[in-house]
């Protein structure tokens, strides 16, 4: 096999959590152009739709979801229908996450149910998928979990508790699943976005770009790209490893999204 051989999905399908918006839709559509069959998943059926019918107009095969993804009932009645109507999976990827709940809320602010909300969307979620398929994988030979984390899943964030906690917590069940089913064919990465806004106007762009180590923003497409990689055989010897594409947010010892220290010279 060449190597742009390995870089492709042909023959493969890939079950995406939030696939139907931003950074879940990016990569469903990298998915299909790679030649991967693609379902996707979340509460919102209408967005999933239209994921749904732009993965089919690429030619692959396609179908929507709609689940809870933090009961776990729901989760795996999700799968059960995915494998049913496809064969098989090869890919997870659990992009589900929210950042809203309690967000800049101080400890005591902070109630029982926004707790179990930001818990329960941003790890429980990858938790839930990733053990109503790992049966099939072992039954199959293998296949790749690719889970998405955050910059603040690396450091704290002021009045961001769930979010950072949640995120760090997507980090370590990586570490755990690729550990446990190293030996299984199973490969379980991380990717780790920084600042990759969707729907933003360009003079907004423009703005916060150069705030970033890079001097811009990042974009959908790039977060497609390396999500075919890490799903792809190019990236079988990689298990365990979290991905920051983030422009060198963390590197630079930048706040998420805050200011760059000013270089000299």
């Amino acid at each position: 096999m060449t190597i742009d051989g390995k870089f492709g999905l042909q023959g493969k399908t890939a079950l995406i959590t939030g696939g139907g918006t931003g950074l879940g839709r990016a990569m469903s559509l990298a998915m299909a152009d790679a030649g991967a069959d693609v379902i996707v998943s979340a509460r919102r059926l209408e967005p999933l739709e239209e994921t749904a019918r732009l993965v089919r107009e690429k030619g692959r095969r396609s179908l929507a979801i709609s689940a809870d993804l933090t009961v776990s009932e729901q989760v795996n009645r999700m799968t059960e229908q995915a494998i049913a109507e496809f064969g098989r999976i090869d890919i997870l990827v659990n992009n589900a996450g929210i950042t809203e709940a309690g967000r800049g809320k101080t400890l005591p602010e902070l109630s029982d149910e926004e707790w179990r909300i930001g818990i329960d969307v941003n790890l429980s979620t990858a938790f839930y998928c990733s053990r109503a398929i790992i049966t099939h994988f072992l039954e199959h030979g293998g296949g790749k979990i690719i889970n998405i984390t955050s910059g603040w899943g690396f450091r704290g964030g002021r009045g961001n508790f769930m979010y950072s906690v949640a995120k760090g917590g997507v980090i370590q069940l990586t570490k755990a699943l690729a550990m446990t089913y190293a030996r299984d064919n199973i490969r379980c990465t991380c990717i780790a976005p920084g600042l990759i806004p969707k729907g933003m106007p360009q003079e907004n762009r423009d703005r916060i770009g150069p705030l970033q180590p890079v001097g811009r923003v990042g974009w959908p497409v790039e977060m497609g790209s390396l999500a075919v990689f890490l799903a792809s055989d190019m990236s079988d010897y990689m298990s365990g490893e979290t991905v920051l594409l983030d422009g060198g947010s963390i590197a630079g010892g930048v706040t998420p999204a805050g200011l760059v220290p000013l270089a000299e010279g």
